[in-house]
């Protein structure tokens, strides 16, 4: 292969899904930490309690 690029596709449907779900929950907690308007996390962690943890 010329220019030393990797196939395209590598990832599955599923694995995106798993790459992109942990970006988003960065940011969702970002968004916790400074906005009044809280975002669900994940099941077991909702915006309130995360932003009184993180501050």
């Amino acid at each position: 292969m010329a220019g030393g690029q990797p196939p395209k596709r590598r990832r599955s449907k599923r694995k995106i899904g798993l790459h992109r779900s942990h970006l988003v929950l960065k940011l969702a907690r970002m968004v916790n930490a400074k906005s009044p308007i809280k975002v669900r996390t994940t099941k077991r962690e909702t915006g309130k309690r995360l932003a009184g943890a993180v501050k």
